[in-house]
């Protein structure tokens, strides 16, 4: 339906091609456009598995704002769709060129352009990268929170495009909770400003809000101001194992009933475990059905630990370990970092599921992996967020053999149909994009979906912006 609503170009291709091509360049440097197509094959796709991609006409890499709106202004003139892009580290194809599209790569603007310790908020440029804003303003002492797994490449405008989450969403939330305002290039190329630089602010509906987890189908992020909180003290971190991932999963509501607020709750299965000793030899415990990882940055993590211990051993703990310092924290924590490229070792390519249920679900989804991967015959990992219930079971396949590969995209499915059967959503922070825009519509239902695309039309009428998302 929204590709329906593109008018197609020129019959001569011009639009496509020479024609479009020199619209871009009277208004942006030659540098700043890409048409070879040995280079722009390179921005055709993120890191999603199973997702078609198409051969962009260009790639452009504006600088200013004032470059978007000129992108923006000659697509819509030449009915020519745009797909916005960050660092491509996405997981579901929703920076995923489509043919004869300009390809609008925000990475080239990078810049922090303000950190106030008073207002606690940063406003930086899209192409901004999380671990350097977050290096940046920790060195005054504030903190941004959200930190995907894939931080030290992932960039502000993609997180905010896809809503991320990351290691610290039980305790500070994802993205969505620290973008107070922004700039945004729409369709046909005015700015609008939404939100604000307060700490409060209920003026008219929440655009803001709107705008992230929009995968660029509504507009392009230029500007983001976001906010801060003052830097945590160090966190320590203990680890627990288990005989059973359902005892783990009972000690994870054992300590969210309890009133905890940790930093972080974090499960590895025992194929998670293995995975990881067999890439880095870290030595994890393999004898190990499920490694728990719990931390905390209160003013004394030792007690708050020493309390979740106990309540681990009541749910059948075999052995508890707190990390004495901020070194063995860390390793610990490097261990979990890793567990999505240690399980790709395994076969070569994996497909990762995203699939969020209720807490007190938890334990029936990770049984409900056991038994899909036993059936199809496969390896399948479970990570998870486990404080909020979000987990990345990872499908591990080799792509070259076709029929494993078909079972591994069923078994991808019947995953996220396990979720929401129990109670749950088909992701929690990766997004739609390409890999699940069928089982948005299960999830949304009728009426839902009819509302999201009258959402759409009202911002991009021509439907140019990032087709073939979300629905």
């Amino acid at each position: 339906m929204i590709m329906s609503r593109i008018e197609a170009p020129p019959e001569d291709g011009t639009a496509a091609t020479g024609g479009l091509v020199g619209r871009l360049l009277a208004g942006l440097p030659a540098e700043a456009v890409l048409t070879d197509p040995d280079i722009t094959a390179a921005y055709a796709h993120d890191m999603a598995s199973f997702c078609p991609a198409g051969v962009p006409a260009a790639v452009v890499l504006p600088r200013t704002v004032e470059q978007v709106q000129h992108v923006m202004r000659t697509a819509t003139e030449l009915r020519v769709p745009v797909v916005p892009q960050g660092a491509r580290t996405g997981l579901s194809g929703a920076a995923n060129a489509s043919d004869g599209c300009i390809v609008l790569s925000l990475t080239k603007m990078d810049r922090i352009l303000e950190i106030n310790p008073v207002d606690r908020i940063a406003v930086v440029e899209p192409g901004v990268i999380n671990a350097t804003l977050s290096r940046a303003v920790g060195e005054q002492g504030l903190y941004y929170p959200p930190d995907p797994s894939s931080w030290e490449m992932c960039t502000i405008g993609g997180n905010i495009g896809t809503a991320s989450g990351g290691l610290c969403c039980v305790k500070y939330g994802v993205t969505a909770e620290y973008v107070l305002g922004l700039d945004v290039v729409l369709a046909d190329g005015r700015l609008m400003s939404t939100g604000r630089r307060t700490a409060k602010g209920v003026a008219g509906y929440d655009l803001t809000r709107l705008f992230v987890g929009s995968e660029g189908s509504l507009g392009i992020v230029v500007r983001a101001v976001l906010a801060l909180r003052p830097k945590p003290p160090e966190q320590l971190v203990l680890a627990a194992e288990f005989a059973s991932a359902a005892e783990a999963c009972d000690a994870i509501c054992r300590i969210m009933a309890a009133g905890h607020v940790p930093s972080l709750l974090e499960l590895m299965d025992r194929t998670t475990v293995k995975a990881v000793n067999d890439l880095t030899h870290m030595g994890l415990p393999e004898t190990t059905e499920a490694l728990l990882l719990a931390a905390f940055d209160t003013p004394d993590p030792a007690a708050d630990l020493a309390a979740v211990g106990e309540l681990c051993e009541a749910a059948g703990a075999t052995q508890v370990v707190p990390a004495d310092d901020a070194a063995e924290s860390e390793m610990l924590l490097q261990a979990r970092r890793l567990s999505l490229t240690a399980l790709e070792a395994v076969r070569g390519v994996t497909m990762i599921d995203d699939v969020c249920v209720p807490r007190s679900r938890l334990g029936d989804l990770i049984e409900g992996v056991e038994r899909i991967a036993e059936k199809h015959g496969l390896t399948i990992g479970v990570v998870a967020h486990a404080g909020d219930g979000n987990t990345h079971p990872t499908v591990c396949f080799d792509p070259q053999d076709t029929d494993e590969s078909r079972r591994a995209r069923a078994s991808f499915e019947e995953i996220m149909a396990l979720g929401l059967e129990l109670g749950g959503t088909i992701t929690g922070e990766h997004g739609v994009g390409v890999l699940k825009k069928e089982w948005m519509a299960r999830e949304i239902g009728p009426v839902g979906m009819e509302m999201q695309r009258a959402v759409k039309h009202a911002f991009d009428p021509l439907g140019i912006l990032n087709p073939g998302k979300l629905f």
